[in-house]
């Protein structure tokens, strides 16, 4: 987890324990429904929490099967890995110079491509 994450979970949690401070607060001396609304509003930074700990998951695998994909393909690293995809994505020498409105007469990929939204 990187130091951004860890102080987005340190606001939440400490969001969350005032909320439902409050909400302790408005059940003692308060409306029921005050409390119950800031009863509820107290979880809702314990997700946000929780979800910041399942995206730091997510990255870590996401790094892992990219750097084992880089392996597998003899590249040095993940970003060899994206150059040769968006190169062998490429239609031909003519595409590129003219900013992909033209092909070559031996491109696969004769339809010509317009700018236009």
């Amino acid at each position: 987890m990187n130091c951004s994450s860890r102080l987005l979970c340190v606001l939440y949690l400490s969001t969350s324990t005032g909320l439902a401070w409050i909400a302790v607060l408005e059940y003692r001396y308060g409306p029921w429904w005050a409390a119950c609304l800031f009863g509820a509003a107290s979880l809702v930074p314990v997700v946000a929490a929780a979800r910041e700990t399942v995206i730091r998951d997510q990255r870590r695998v996401v790094v892992r099967l990219s750097e084992r994909v880089a392996r597998a393909r003899g590249h040095a690293g993940v970003a060899d890995v994206i150059v040769s995809a968006e190169l062998g994505a490429a239609c031909c020498e003519r595409w590129w110079t003219s900013l992909g409105t033209d092909h070559d007469a031996t491109c696969a990929h004769r339809a010509r491509r317009s700018s236009a939204a």
